[in-house]
């Protein structure tokens, strides 16, 4: 399902004495089945963005479509429950969010909310807990005998069973040590691969922006600074880092040596692979010039 926004502002408390111009002119096209990651520093309006994906939030300027459905700035918009089912969100710490005595009962609540029934939202629960690396035995046990990590698997898993077409990714590894942070993040750009999902990832995390999206939006003061694959972002780290943003740390390893040796390799690397066939290319083309 495509999502665009298009020429989006966003005032918060509009018309009070209060009123903050958080998104300005904000223009971002999402095909579907892409991997979209934002990034940008505190304030910048990325999470402002993320609740205008499923309507959370409506524009006061411009218009968000999403899929089939336009909304727009100024019009009162009814049953927008349709939309919120096909657009999923993660926020940080979703564990925060669970509430019923059996994780069975967690994972069945959205489903049921939309209509579904009771025997398929069950069928969903037990496909979802599989999907997110936990076994079908502790869907009968409260979600609050669980650790952490597995907590934040099954709000998960409630989210999946919704079963949305697309899947927005507020901070999804907050809070977690570094394995726990792979494997989700693996989790994630698995189910994108398996299910063809329109993926979308706020993060401050440079390594997962990389690693992961196909294209990549930078939010600077509510407004798009750029849009670009990885490599196109990552090539200026100058730029990012005049925002107050990190790069990632091949590419910082990069700019090192490229500094120590005095010379410029013929692409920003994004893996240490990727490095050392740009290094290895660059060392074969002088042997052979200098032969």
């Amino acid at each position: 399902m495509d999502i665009s926004l298009q020429q989006v502002e966003y005032r918060y408390q509009a018309n009070t004495p209060f009123e903050r111009l958080a998104l300005c002119d904000v223009s971002i096209d999402i095909p579907s089945g892409t991997y979209l990651a934002i990034i940008g520093h505190t304030g910048s309006g990325k999470s402002t963005v993320l609740q205008h994906l499923n309507a959370l939030l409506k524009p006061t300027k411009g218009k968000v479509v999403i899929g089939e459905r336009e909304i727009i700035a100024g019009r009162k918009e009814k049953n927008l429950r349709t939309v919120r089912q096909k657009v999923g969100i993660v926020f940080q710490f979703p564990e925060h969010q669970l509430f019923e005595e059996t994780i069975e009962k967690d994972i069945c609540f959205g489903p049921l909310n939309f209509g579904v029934q009771m025997e398929e939202a069950k069928k969903r629960a037990r496909l979802a807990i599989k999907q997110v690396g936990l076994s079908e035995e502790i869907l009968e046990k409260s979600p609050f005998d669980l650790s952490g990590g597995q907590m934040r698997r099954v709000a998960i898993a409630g989210v999946l069973a919704m079963e949305p077409d697309v899947i927005v990714l507020d901070e999804p590894t907050a809070g977690l040590d570094p394995r726990g942070r792979k494997e989700i993040m693996g989790m994630f750009y698995r189910l994108h691969q398996e299910r063809g999902l329109t993926t979308i990832l706020v993060t401050h995390s440079m390594e997962d922006a990389a690693q992961y999206a196909d294209q990549i939006v930078v939010m600077d003061k509510g407004s798009v600074y750029r849009q670009g694959t990885p490599e196109e972002i990552f090539s200026s780290p100058e730029n990012l880092m005049n925002l107050q943003l990190d790069v990632p740390e091949i590419v910082r390893f990069q700019l090192k040596l490229e500094k120590k040796l005095g010379l410029k390799l013929n692409k920003t690397c994004l893996t240490m692979e990727q490095l050392t066939k740009s290094i290895t290319a660059l060392l074969n083309g002088g042997s052979s010039h200098d032969g």
